[in-house]
Formats: C-alpha cells, structure tokens, sequence
C-alpha cells in the first residue's frame, strides 16, 4: 500500500474498535471490518453508492429495515433493503403495474444465520464444503486479461454459465466470501485499470478504458436485466491488513460508480467487494501495482433462486 493519500488518512482517524465475542470489530464509516481466528474480512453497506445516485430516496420502515430507492427513465423503481447493521437483505424492481422482479434475495441466508451470528461475523461463520473447481477451457478463457480480449470475448465472459455443475444455490454472502465457489464462474482481470499506492479513487484519464467492459455488461443486461455482476478489489501486500482491505472495498466501489455514472450500467447490477492483499496476481511481499488492480465477473448463476 504505501504512502496513504490524506483523504485515506482521514477515514483511518475516524475508525473506532470495540471487542465482541471474541471478534475485533473495526467500524470505518459504512464499513465493518473484522478480524477473527487469525481472519480479517470486510462488510459495506452499499446503500451509499445508492444514495449518491440521481433522484436517490430513503425510508425507514416500521419493521426497522431502510429502504434505499430510484425511479428509472423507463418508470421503473429500484429498492434495495439494508437491516439495522447495514446488511442487505434483498434488492427488486418494481415496474409501473407494480409487478416486483427480484435481483438480490439474500433473506432466507440472514434468517438462517441470525442464531450465534453477531454483527460483522457473517464471513468467519461461512463454512462450504466445495473443492478447488477442475478447470477444463483455455485460461484466457477462464481468466480474461482485459487488455487482450475482444468485445465478444468479454461478452463470453459475461454470459458464461460456471465452469463445473453446483450442487445447490448460494446467498450473496456465501459467493462473497467463499473463493472455490467464486471460481466456478470466468474473471475478467482489468489489467489495464490500476492504482497509485495508498489511492481507491480512479484518475479520470482511466475512465475511459471501462467503456468496453460497460458495453459487454450492457449488453448482457438487453438479455437478462436481472443479470449480477461482482467487482472485486484488490492491493498489493504493503501496509497492514486492515487499511488494504479499506482501499481494495473502496477500489471496487469506485469502478462500480464510474460503471454507473460515466457509462450508465444501472446500479442495481453491481455488487462489490474488497479482498486487500488475499489474492494477488503477481507474489510479491512489496509493491506491486499490478497486485493494486479489480477484476470482475459475473454470478447471476451461482445465487440462490429470486
């Protein structure tokens, strides 16, 4: 990671650290991190991506659930569900003749794992039983390098089915924190989108280099609009643990936003995550900035039935 940008350092000072069950529990503004049997994961509550898109309204309902939603151009209204601890619960269009089409559904998975489970402990009690996937495609068809691939190439990647047969659905949350089920599905590395040390925001002079992938994505969306896609972020290993997992959740985010605003792949499509140091492209303990990357890929298959 490596000389932190102020506005890096500032988010640093505001953290505050509680004990619970065991757990460290590290509040960074909309961001839990946690670190438990020698584990460190992070949770967002992405409900500010939301808030920041056009027209963004919020309610709270009796029930204590916050509801975060848009209107479309085309009428139809986007509702994303968050609990009290920011967890979300599911996310649905509703169209003008008030028919609802689930995208996210993750209600069945909370409920079942509300017993014993604190807040922020959802990744340290995922346990699934799945071997390393058998690969059996060519490799850059598995794991596309961006800056190789053709238009048809990243559209493949976009739209393929996974790699080996599943023997069940998934929640959200198990897909996030469960790298042998994430492999079933292709990645598009984007190699040609990294980071200076210490920063999570993009320089504009990147933007224009996601125009290709907003257009597979896009165009995958005229197929299927309920289509999920996940945007995982990455650092090198310099720095501690806790502030790279911060800047690869927040690396993510910015590339979902740019997706959204620059290009106009409807939000609601996009999931994030940030995996810090766990997975780097190049094995290195120094800088790297290739390792300061995102890469994407789509898991419409792997969730559980909406």
């Amino acid at each position: 990671m490596g000389g932190a940008a102020p506005r890096f350092d500032d988010l640093k000072r505001e953290r505050r650290e509680r004990t619970e069950g065991g757990r460290t529990i590290i509040q960074e503004g909309n961001r839990t991190i946690v670190r438990q049997d020698n584990r460190v994961f992070i949770q967002n509550d992405d409900s500010a991506r939301f808030a920041a898109f056009r027209g963004a309204q919020f309610n709270r309902r009796p029930d204590g659930l916050r509801e975060t939603f848009y209107v479309r151009p085309d009428g139809m209204r986007v509702i994303t569900e968050h609990d009290a601890n920011g967890r979300l619960m599911r996310r649905y269009r509703r169209g003008p003749d008030g028919r609802e089409h689930a995208i996210i559904d993750n209600r069945n998975f909370w409920r079942n794992a509300a017993i014993g489970v604190g807040v922020g402990a959802v990744a340290a009690a995922i346990a699934i039983n799945l071997s390393r996937p058998t690969v059996t495609i060519a490799r850059s068809r598995y794991i596309v390098d961006y800056d190789r691939a053709t238009d048809d190439d990243l559209y493949e990647a976009m739209t393929a089915p996974p790699i080996e047969r599943l023997g069940r659905p998934y929640s959200l949350e198990e897909i996030r924190y469960s790298p042998d089920l994430r492999d079933r599905m292709r990645r598009v590395d984007l190699d040609t989108i990294t980071f200076e040390s210490g920063a999570y925001d993009l320089e504009p002079e990147q933007f224009p280099k996601l125009e290709r992938l907003a257009r597979a994505i896009l165009r995958a969306l005229r197929n299927n609009p309920d289509e999920v896609f996940l945007i995982e972020g990455h650092t090198d290993a310099v720095g501690a643990d806790v502030d790279n997992l911060s800047l690869s959740d927040r690396r993510a985010e910015s590339v979902a936003r740019i997706l959204s605003d620059s290009f106009g792949v409807p939000p609601e499509n996009l999931v994030t995550q940030g995996y810090g140091e766990q997975f780097p492209k190049i094995e290195t303990a120094g800088a790297e900035r290739a390792n300061r990357r995102v890469a994407l890929r789509r898991i419409t298959p792997l969730m559980a039935e909406r």
